[in-house]
């Protein structure tokens, strides 16, 4: 079993036998691996997932907290899964960004300030893989709305923004249950910033095209249809 799911299963056998009760903080992070016999990364790690699942509620400067665990609060979570796994709509979606997204880092390649091409590519530094998976999330849909809007077309990029929108949540699930989203997907960003900043418009728009179509197929691989 991985690490990350033994730490998981160990918060959530401290919820199950009352050790840790609705509403209760948890114990600081080094306190917690330490009383949890694991390491802090793959702890934080679980945290993110729980956190998704509704079960912890992770809050900036204040703490890690056990949820309602209301049923409706849960079932928001597992209504999600179910859609996930059982609606072919996101691929739809996924669709679209394929035709779209590759050209609009076409165009970013060739209209794209430089300043703004440098900026993009920092962005790409600007979370690690112990960011909170919102946070994690938020660049990258930061990424491709700036690329977007980099285009100078603001038709393509309202109906980008548009549909990155609604693909928020499946972002946010392959980012916990796929080992290595977190480094392909910073990979392939900096490769595109790469290939914008140094006006190669149809590296960029192949590499877009790439990176969009392989979170697809992650996503084809994990539909029940």
């Amino acid at each position: 079993m991985a690490l990350t799911d033994v730490a998981i299963e160990k918060i959530k056998t401290m919820i199950l036998d009352g050790r840790l009760k609705p509403g209760d903080k948890l114990p600081r992070e080094a306190d917690l691996a330490e009383q949890l016999g694991i390491s802090r990364s793959p702890l934080r790690e679980a945290v993110s997932v729980l956190s998704m699942l509704r079960i912890l509620d992770v809050r900036r400067g204040d703490g890690t907290y056990v949820t309602s665990l209301t049923p409706d609060l849960l079932l928001e979570t597992m209504s999600f899964i179910i859609d996930f796994h059982q609606d072919s709509s996101i691929l739809d979606l996924f669709e679209v960004r394929r035709a779209l997204e590759p050209m609009a880092a076409e165009k970013a390649a060739r209209l794209m300030a430089g300043e703004d091409a440098a900026q993009l590519l920092a962005l790409t530094e600007a979370v690690d893989p112990d960011s909170p998976i919102g946070d994690l999330v938020a660049n990258d849909l930061e990424f491709h709305h700036r690329i977007a809007a980099g285009a100078s077309n603001p038709v393509l990029c309202s109906l980008i923004d548009s549909v990155a929108g609604r693909t928020h949540q499946a972002r946010a699930w392959r980012a916990v249950t796929q080992e290595d989203a977190f480094e392909q997907t910073q990979r392939e960003h900096r490769a595109i910033a790469l290939a914008i900043g140094e006006r190669q418009p149809t590296l960029a728009a192949a590499l877009s095209l790439t990176h969009v179509a392989g979170i697809e197929n992650w996503i084809r691989r994990n539909l029940a249809v």
